[in-house]
């Protein structure tokens, strides 16, 4: 299709929108532009009907910084810096269950993270996202106070070791080819408060998956607090949800959303391809 006049439209009160009008493989600058700012405004954009070619994917996420190739998990042969999310019918894993935020076990965690849809079952699958600037503006002034001075470490080694991975999440993770490594165990902080660098605005950035505790404490001393804090961070009220549809490509901002992916289409295939832009170390 040739890009016509832009559309916008939300998809929820609090964040995500549809955009109509362009078509990223004919994307000029311009329009570019308008996905950036977009996403953003509402922290998750979602295009319908683009058949992304692999070279318009990684020229979109050139749009928000560099690409980066996933730590752990392989890249497609051609385009290495393009991840293929592949759950075959009657597989019982999906990659990304669990509200989480991408790769924040890494010093400079994920900015943008960028899915293309191959194969898409014919129901379910859908993703759910949440709001972090209002999982923060919606605390007390005290526990503002609070959290403004802690320090959230973060590891991946419960999210893809295969053992805790079944323990906490039912399944292995089977749907992308993993290379197991250091990275795995390490364990990085940050903020547990940290300042978008493009709108200024404060969000709050635990999430479930891969926050294991807080600096100078034990797990078991952090849990209560963090418990409370994943769920203030998933409310409904504070979500929105992607219906993914043929072609379509979804973007999203880790540094004020977290993202869930809905394992409810087990009998079915998926594809889905995904690139991610490397951001900055939070403040």
């Amino acid at each position: 299709m040739r890009n016509s006049q832009v559309e916008i439209k939300p998809l929820a009160a609090n964040c995500g929108a549809t955009i109509h009008g362009i078509d990223l493989n004919l994307a000029t600058d311009e329009d570019l532009d308008k996905v950036r700012q977009a996403v953003y405004h509402y922290g998750v954009v979602t295009l319908p009907q683009q058949e992304l070619e692999p070279a318009s994917q990684i020229r979109l996420a050139e749009r928000f910084g560099t690409p980066e190739p996933h730590k752990i998990a392989k890249g497609l042969d051609d385009f290495p810096l393009i991840t293929r999310v592949h759950k075959a019918a009657g597989d019982a894993a999906t990659f990304g269950v669990g509200w989480h935020t991408d790769n924040s076990f890494q010093e400079q965690p994920t900015s943008i993270s960028i899915l293309s849809a191959r194969t898409l079952p014919p129901v379910g699958g859908d993703t759910l996202y949440a709001n972090q600037y209002l999982a923060y503006e919606d605390l007390s002034v005290g526990m503002k106070r609070m959290l403004d001075g802690l320090v959230g470490v973060h590891s991946a080694k419960y999210a893809f070791t295969v053992p805790t991975a079944q323990e906490r999440y039912g399944n292995d993770d089977a749907t992308i080819s993993y290379e197991m490594n250091d990275i795995v165990f390490a364990e990085v902080e940050h903020p547990v408060v940290r300042t978008h660098p493009e709108t200024g605005a404060k969000a709050l950035y635990v999430n479930p998956m891969f926050t294991i505790r807080f600096k100078d404490m034990t797990e078991a001393e952090s849990k209560p607090l963090l418990n409370f804090l994943f769920e203030q961070c998933t409310r409904p009220e504070l979500q929105c949800r992607v219906q993914w549809s043929a072609r379509a490509v979804t973007l999203w901002d880790n540094r004020c959303v977290q993202h869930y992916a809905m394992d409810d289409y087990r009998q079915y295939e998926r594809i889905l391809d995904r690139i991610t832009v490397q951001g900055e170390k939070p403040v």
